[in-house]
C-alpha cells in the first residue's frame, strides 16, 4: 500500500488542492452553491475510488454525501463521518495568501478547510481508493460526508434518525481532532460539550445624545460588560449558579496519566503570543483546557464603531458566550442555568433577553475496546510508538448524537496539530501529517477487521 501511496502523491494532493478551492463556507447563504459543487466533488472522487450507492442526500439544508462498499456480511463495518463545509475565513487581510488558493509552504498546505476538515476528511477518501487498488480492503466501509458541522450541524440528527438501516455499521471513524506532535501520535478519547449562547441588553428606547442624557439612563453596553465581568471570578470559578453541580471530576490517577504527555508551557506561550496562561486555580493549563468546563464571550457589539467620534447612548448592546462542558453536564441543563443567572444579575434600567444557539454533549471514548485497540495498533505502526489517549477540548456535538441514536462509538483518528490555526487566518495543514493519516487509516481497518 505504501508504494501505491508514495506514486500518487502528487495526485492526491492536487485532488484535495481542488477540493479546498471551492468556498464551501455553511455560515453565509450566498455560499450555497459552492457548497453544493463540494459535495458533487466528493460523489465523483467516491464514485471514481471504487465506492457504491453514491448519492446526494438532500436535506432542508447542504447534502449529505453516502457512499459505500460492502465487500462481505460476515466482515465488520466502518461509518466514516466528516464535513466538506469550513468556516468563514475573514478577516480576509490576516492571511498571507488568499484563503481559497491553496498552496504549500514549509511543507505545509496553506487554505481554509486545509487541517478542519477537508484535508482530514479527505485522507480517507485517498486512503478507501488505496485499499480498494491494493486489494486490501478489510472491513465493509460507508460515507456519511455533511455540509453543515460549523452551523451545528443542524439537519444531521433527521437524516440519521430517518437511515438507522442505511448507516448500521460497527464503529465510526471520525478525523477532526488532533494529535499532540508529529513524533508523539495520539488518540482523542473525549470532547467537551458545548453551550452558545446570544444575550441582548435594551436600555432606552433608541439611541441618546451621551451629553443630554448621560449620567441619568443606564448605558446597555456598560451594564452588559458589567455583568460579563461577574461571570468569572478572581480564582478562575464560573460563578453561574449551580454550574458545577454536576461535573464529574477526573481522578488523580487520570491526571497523573495526562501529565505525562509531553508540554512544554513556554512553548505554548510564544505560539500564540501571551505573555503567561491563565485559568481555574489548581489545574494545569492542559487540564484546563480538556478537562474543566469554561465560559468566554466569542463576539460583543453594540453603539458606534466606526470612524471618528459619535457621541451616543447605545439603544442596545450584544454579546455571543459559549461554554465548554465536561462529562455530567448537558447542554441543555447549562443553557437554562446560564439563563436564569445572567437575567437575575441585569442591574436597574436595563432589560436582558437571552437566546440559546446550538449545544452539543460532551463524551468519553473507551480504551478497551476493539476499535480503539485497532487504532493504536495502526498509529504504533506508522509512527513506530504507541499513540497516547488524550482528550480534547473542543467539541464535535454529533459523537454523542451517533452513540445516541445509533449506538455506536466513534473513534477518532485526528492527525492535525494545535498549531494549524484551524477557525483563523493562514490555516494550514502539513503534507506529512495528510499522507501519514492516509498511510495510517488502512491499518485500522487491517486490525479492525481481525
Amino acid at each position: 500500500m505504501n508504494t501505491y501511496i508514495e506514486q500518487n502523491k502528487e495526485r492526491f494532493l492536487e485532488e484535495l488542492f481542488e477540493l479546498l478551492r471551492i468556498p464551501s463556507v455553511s455560515t453565509d447563504s450566498k455560499y450555497r452553491g459552492d457548497l453544493r459543487n463540494a459535495a458533487q466533488f466528493l460523489a465523483d472522487k467516491l464514485t471514481a475510488a471504487g465506492a457504491d450507492n453514491v448519492e446526494l442526500c438532500e436535506t432542508p439544508g447542504n447534502p449529505i454525501v453516502y457512499g459505500e462498499k460492502m465487500v462481505d456480511p460476515s466482515k465488520p463495518t466502518v461509518l466514516v463521518y466528516g464535513h466538506y463545509d469550513v468556516q468563514p475565513a475573514d478577516p480576509l487581510e490576516l492571511w498571507d495568501t488568499p484563503p481559497f488558493e491553496p498552496e504549500i509552504r514549509n511543507d505545509k498546505i496553506y487554505a481554509r478547510g486545509a487541517c478542519d476538515d477537508k484535508g482530514q476528511m479527505y485522507m480517507h477518501v485517498k486512503a478507501f481508493e488505496t485499499m480498494m487498488e491494493t486489494g486490501n480492503l478489510d472491513c465493509n466501509v460507508k460515507f456519511m460526508l455533511e455540509g453543515e458541522e460549523e452551523i451545528g450541524s443542524v439537519h444531521l440528527t433527521d437524516f440519521v434518525i430517518n437511515n438507522k438501516e442505511k448507516l448500521a455499521a460497527d464503529v465510526i471513524l471520525i478525523s477532526d481532532t488532533g494529535m499532540i506532535a508529529n513524533d508523539t501520535p495520539s488518540i482523542t478519547v473525549g470532547l467537551r460539550g458545548l453551550a452558545y449562547m446570544e444575550v441582548e441588553v435594551t436600555g432606552p428606547n433608541r439611541d441618546l445624545h451621551s451629553g443630554l442624557y448621560g449620567g441619568a439612563v443606564k448605558n446597555p453596553i456598560n451594564a452588559l460588560t458589567e455583568m460579563i465581568a461577574t461571570l468569572i471570578d478572581d480564582k478562575g470559578h464560573i460563578t453561574v449558579k449551580g454550574f458545577y453541580d454536576n461535573v464529574q471530576e477526573v481522578s488523580a490517577e487520570d491526571r497523573e496519566a495526562m501529565a505525562k504527555a509531553p508540554f512544554s508551557q513556554e512553548r505554548y506561550n510564544n505560539s500564540i503570543g501571551i505573555p503567561a496562561a491563565v485559568g481555574e486555580e489548581g489545574y494545569s493549563t492542559v487540564e484546563r483546557q480538556t478537562i474543566r468546563p469554561t465560559l468566554d464571550v466569542n463576539g460583543i457589539w453594540g453603539g458606534y464603531i466606526g470612524e471618528g467620534a459619535k457621541t451616543v447612548i447605545a439603544s442596545k448592546a450584544y454579546a455571543k458566550i459559549s461554554m465548554r462542558l465536561v462529562p455530567g453536564q448537558s447542554s441543555d441543563e447549562i443553557s437554562k442555568k446560564f439563563a436564569e443567572h445572567f437575567m437575575s444579575i441585569a442591574p436597574e434600567g436595563v432589560t436582558v433577553k437571552v437566546t440559546p444557539h446550538h449545544g452539543g454533549e460532551p463524551v468519553v471514548i473507551p480504551t478497551d475496546s476493539k476499535a480503539y485497540i485497532a487504532a493504536s495498533k495502526a498509529y504504533t505502526d506508522t509512527f513506530g510508538k504507541e499513540p497516547i489517549p488524550m482528550r480534547g477540548g473542543g467539541s464535535i456535538p454529533i459523537v454523542a448524537m451517533f452513540k445516541d441514536q445509533l449506538g455506536l462509538d466513534s473513534i477518532m483518528m485526528g492527525f492535525g496539530l494545535d498549531s494549524d490555526a484551524i477557525h483563523s487566518p493562514n490555516e494550514h495543514f502539513g503534507v506529512f501529517n495528510y499522507m501519514k493519516g492516509i498511510e495510517t487509516i488502512p491499518l485500522f481497518y487491517k486490525y479492525f477487521g481481525e
